[in-house]
């Protein structure tokens, strides 16, 4: 049972983090982060999460869906310093983009401010802020 959370925690992670397209390609992830699994254990995890398929082909988390929505339409820009992630969005839409991000409850996202067209989102470290970045900008392409 605790294998099974900690291996979902993992999908979690890597489907935010990068374009995995295949059932194949997150077992070969998983067993980067130490898993041994195989693709049927993978399906069960993918049907129990409920993971869902962009129409370009990249597993996205069903909770990440209107945020994915919100991203592709909104947002402009976004660049990252130090622990700090800036994101440039349509004039007027900034708090309701911070408000889906905050929804959600990203790991390591300590918290965000939001202008007319600008969110400071505060992550715990730097290679959370790269994370975080990287996952705005896998949303935004997928729209």
């Amino acid at each position: 049972m605790k294998k099974r959370i900690l291996r979902q925690e993992a999908i979690r992670r890597i489907v935010r983090g990068e374009r995995i397209r295949t059932q194949r390609d997150l077992v070969e992830r998983l067993k980067v982060e130490g898993f041994v699994c195989t693709q049927a254990t993978v399906s069960r995890d993918v049907t129990d999460m409920g993971l869902k398929k962009l129409p370009e082909g990249i597993y996205v988390l069903a909770e990440d869906l209107h945020l994915q929505r919100m991203i592709s339409e909104l947002v402009r820009n976004v660049v990252s310093t130090g622990n700090l992630v800036l994101v440039k969005a349509s004039p007027g839409t900034a708090q309701g983009v911070a408000a889906a991000l905050d929804a959600a409850d990203l790991v390591d996202v300590l918290g965000s401010i939001a202008g007319d067209d600008t969110i400071l989102i505060i992550t715990s470290e730097e290679a959370a802020a790269e994370r975080l970045t990287e996952s705005i900008r896998k949303f935004q392409s997928a729209g």
